[in-house]
């Protein structure tokens, strides 16, 4: 942890920093990990260093909030709000997601289906704008226009410094329910049941996700709070938690295992190094079985092009990345899964429900109506004559005639007109042009679809 005094030096350097960078030149934060999936080439563009933005400051247990600087990861959020019997509302899969990634980005996990994303449990945040300025913004302040855009604005008008966050209390263990379905219209129907009910079979209901494994194979996972446990179950060592619900129908975890879940095999992405073979897993140091450690072997990958070079040494056909966040309204979900399976057919799919509690600007979910996000993540072999991005156009366009959004970590081919038209750019522009008039930073459709 740090503190306020130790902070406020850390925004006084990087505010110096800031200023001090050419006109004309983009300013890129550099950040120690990254989960973001638009791969670039280096830019020339000045780097602004957060290493001095990455600590808790204060956990207050009687008001239940928290104030972080703005790189602080979740891994770091949750070792200090623990102790306190307390958690961040919502508290993404991977360790390494920042806090400020997570408000300016996306996030999402098994409590979204009644918090909704991460943004949503934010009090206040400190911004360093991109005019220069360091603002204070909140939803009651006269800086409301800049609080309410600032998610999914993806560091286009500026970087989080400091956030203030509601937290909420927690118990020892989680009890885990994996309910099997064999159609996905049933499996659909049931999550939106147990979401709405926020119970199941008479039980309080705190946590709600899904994995999709086949048409004939779909799980939702009910978790619920509990002060004791006959057993806690171990998934950081040879045993994987995605497997583990073919195989039982209950099992039990502590509060922070079960945050940290999907983070030791990547969900199930680490397969592709293969990590899920016993004798791999066995030699394979605890301290490397992480999201981050697999994301910086992906990253070396695409500079290199490993991959692409076996593939056409062995023969294969060329592959396309589709590594995505889709949301859907639950009510067409198994139509999104019937686009998928025959169209993309990658498996498994996660599948996580999620509430948004209001409006906001960038990120144009209907209030109060429940949306599934599927997130898929992998290589498809391109059918013959076929060119990289056949599958995330197609994925594109069928979200958005389902009546979803898509998250904007990953690759994105919109058309400029139809981009602004999904993510609202007649709430966005103004904003841009009030905390960015020089247009020193990026704008949304420059960064996040041509990937400048």
């Amino acid at each position: 942890m740090t503190s306020m005094t130790t902070h406020r030096r850390a925004v006084e350097q990087i505010r110096d920093s800031y200023a001090a960078i050419p006109d004309g030149s983009a300013p890129r934060l550099a950040k120690a990990t990254t989960n973001l999936f638009r791969f670039r080439e280096p830019a020339n563009g000045a780097k602004l260093s957060a290493r001095d933005l990455d600590q808790v400051i204060h956990v207050d247990p009687e008001t239940m909030t928290a104030e972080v600087q703005g790189m602080t990861t979740y891994e770091n959020l949750v070792d200090a709000t623990l102790p306190h019997g307390l958690m961040p509302y919502v508290v993404p899969q991977l360790k390494t997601i920042t806090l400020g990634g997570a408000v300016t980005g996306l996030g999402i996990e098994s409590t979204s289906f009644k918090d909704g994303l991460p943004h949503e449990s934010v009090e206040e945040l400190e911004i360093l704008t991109g005019d220069g300025r360091i603002l204070v913004a909140r939803a009651d302040n006269e800086y409301a226009d800049l609080f309410n855009a600032f998610p999914n604005s993806y560091g286009t008008l500026g970087y989080a410094l400091r956030i203030k966050i509601k937290l909420a209390p927690v118990k020892p263990y989680v009890k885990l329910t994996h309910l099997r379905f064999t159609d996905a219209a049933k499996c659909m129907l049931a999550m939106q049941e147990i979401c709405e009910r926020m119970e199941h079979e008479g039980e309080k209901v705190d946590f709600v996700d899904g994995t999709y494994h086949s048409p004939d194979e779909m799980y939702v996972t009910v978790g619920t709070f509990a002060d004791r446990a006959p057993y806690a179950s171990d998934y950081t060592g040879m045993r994987i938690y995605w497997q583990s619900m073919r195989s039982r129908s209950r099992d039990w975890l502590t509060i922070r295992d079960y945050l940290w879940r999907w983070d030791t095999d990547w969900f199930w992405c680490s397969r592709a190094f293969g990590v899920q073979q016993p004798l791999v897993r066995s030699l394979m140091p605890k301290r490397w079985m992480r999201s981050d450690v697999y994301r910086k072997l992906v990253g070396l990958d695409q500079r290199h092009g490993i991959t692409a070079r076996i593939d056409r040494w062995r023969g294969n056909p060329p592959q396309e990345s589709v590594i995505q966040d889709i949301e859907v309204p639950i009510d067409r979900g198994a139509e999104f899964l019937d686009f998928y399976v025959n169209h993309v057919g990658m498996t498994p799919v996660w599948m996580c429900p999620l509430r948004a509690t209001r409006d906001w600007s960038l990120y144009p979910l209907e209030t109060g109506r429940l949306y599934v996000n599927f997130g898929f993540w992998g290589m498809v072999a391109l059918p013959r004559g076929q060119q990289d991005g056949y599958y995330n156009r197609a994925i594109e366009q069928a979200v958005h005639q389902l009546e979803g959004h898509k998250s904007l970590y990953s690759s994105s081919y919109y058309e400029r007109e139809e981009f602004w038209e999904f993510y609202n750019g007649e709430a966005y522009w103004p904003v841009k042009r009030a905390y960015d008039p020089g247009g020193r930073l990026l704008d949304l459709y420059e960064k996040c679809v041509r990937g400048r």
